[in-house]
């Protein structure tokens, strides 16, 4: 269960770090609620649509997925590390439909981790429900601290949600 909730933490960096660069823009509570709602429905659909594809995937070939979990892992954790080096891009206010998008961009990794989490013999439901509300509540967090936090963990949310991902995939392999 610790596995699965640093997991989680580590997966919902991106979406904290978003989200308290948008609290900054005075979103009502409501919309906060929504966003953060529909961040946390993304990080549960996202890796059962991949656990479901991942065991068609994996039926097909025989070879050693502990291997395969390192280097999903890892290449996420690397790809959160890149990217909080980035510049920051232009901020602006969300439209309700572009909810989806934020959720569904936020996501992507859970979906690509998703392929893994039968490999480490995890409950089918209860690994996407602690992404689910552990993303959820990052997501509310950090859109309502957006400014006093932004300055000072912005950009290193994702840096630190990359190492860790990145260490919990090297260490699986072992």
């Amino acid at each position: 269960m610790v596995l699965v909730f640093l997991i989680a933490v580590s997966l919902s960096m991106d979406a904290f770090s978003l989200a308290l660069a948008y609290g900054t823009l005075g979103m009502t509570k409501k919309d906060k609620f929504v966003l953060s709602l529909v961040v946390g429905l993304f990080h549960f659909i996202m890796p059962v649509i991949g656990m479901l594809i991942g065991e068609v995937i994996l039926s097909f070939f025989n070879f050693n997925t502990d291997i395969l979990v390192t280097v999903i892992l890892s290449f996420i954790g690397i790809q959160m590390i890149v990217t909080s080096f980035k510049g920051k891009e232009d901020i602006k206010s969300l439209k309700f439909g572009e909810f989806f998008l934020f959720g569904f961009a936020v996501s992507i990794d859970s979906f690509t981790l998703g392929i893994t989490l039968p490999n480490m013999a995890l409950n089918f439901f209860l690994a996407p429900f602690v992404f689910s509300l552990v993303s959820f509540t990052f997501t509310f967090l950090g859109l309502s601290i957006g400014n006093k936090i932004e300055k000072l963990l912005g950009e290193i949310a994702t840096l630190i949600g990359g190492v860790i991902l990145t260490i919990i995939g090297v260490v699986f392999a072992f």
